[in-house]
């Protein structure tokens, strides 16, 4: 195609694309009929099964940060100039896919979630190394990565890190209304404040909302792209206290909620409001952690211009 496109046009990446498109564009539409087919199936079981739970209610979110992902980092190329030309991989992408469809085939047999979901991340990979190759593929490594996210973990594993993690929570919310002055006692996972009796759920400092704050996290690095090695390796140790952080808040506005206005205000609407504003909490956290790493290494990179003067 010979028009001439503006670097920062985004259809840029759609011309580099198109002689690709329009020579395999039967293939590409069977390869989408069969996805569909393979998978619509199963996500509709798991949103009537295991993400309609508090443990793995992370997964719809997951899967749709992965997805905006994959449209974010193609703007973003094509943005950039990137040129991109197919070069398939077929005999490691048929490994790959073939692995992936072999894991979906025994999962959905034998209803075992955690390789019926975790199949989708081979096989898309698979999809493609045989369609685009390594080169473009690695590109997306970080939206692929988002959904080791989205697969459900064995409830025994979970139930081993989620009882500590609320013990945990719960430990640093009667800590916080302690010191703030409210008649608060805790025994276990159980809080006791006023004449209300709390108990800590998984939904509220378990595994799900520590994988979803993890992902939103590290959405937001490879979003930001900061340059500085440090500024990125500290500020990914840190999500994790961050995440705890939220959790933390999160119990200690609905216990509130609870205390001045009774059970239905801090158990009904509420209780599933809280849940987004654990989100924007963890966001928040993030951009002023980010925020305050960014002046440390400023400081840090003076310090070091000045000793190698």
């Amino acid at each position: 195609m010979s028009r001439n496109v503006l670097p920062g046009d985004p259809g840029r990446l759609v011309l580099r694309f198109g002689p690709f498109w329009a020579a395999n564009r039967l293939v590409l539409v069977l390869l989408a009929l069969g996805l569909a087919a393979m998978y619509v199936p199963t996500i509709v079981d798991f949103m009537h099964g295991p993400w309609r739970g508090d443990r793995n209610s992370h997964g719809p979110i997951v899967m749709a940060l992965s997805a905006w992902y994959f449209y974010f980092q193609t703007r973003r190329l094509a943005q950039q100039g990137e040129r991109f030309e197919p070069r398939p991989a077929p005999v490691l992408g048929w490994l790959v896919l073939l692995s992936g469809a072999a894991l979906y085939v025994l999962g959905r047999s034998q209803s075992l979630a955690l390789l019926e979901m975790g199949s989708l991340l081979p096989v898309l990979l698979g999809v493609a190394l045989l369609l685009l190759g390594p080169a473009i593929a690695k590109r997306y490594w970080f939206a692929f990565f988002l959904l080791l996210f989205a697969v459900p973990l064995p409830a025994s594993i979970v139930d081993v890190i989620t009882q500590p993690m609320k013990l945990a929570a719960s430990w640093g919310a009667e800590q916080l209304m302690y010191h703030l002055g409210y008649p608060v006692a805790r025994s276990g996972v159980i809080l006791q404040i006023g004449s209300y009796q709390l108990m800590v759920a998984d939904a509220c400092a378990g595994l799900n909302s520590l994988f979803t704050l993890e992902a939103l996290g590290l959405l937001y690095m490879n979003v930001v792209r900061h340059e500085s090695v440090f500024r990125n390796f500290t500020l990914a140790v840190l999500i994790v206290p961050i995440s705890f952080s939220s959790n933390v808040i999160r119990i200690l506005i609905l216990a509130l909620l609870t205390y001045y206005f009774g059970d239905d205000v801090g158990q009904g609407f509420m209780h599933e409001f809280s849940g987004m504003a654990l989100f924007l909490t963890a966001l928040m956290l993030i951009v002023l952690t980010d925020s305050l790493l960014r002046v440390l290494s400023q400081r840090v990179e003076r310090l070091r211009g000045k000793e190698a003067a």
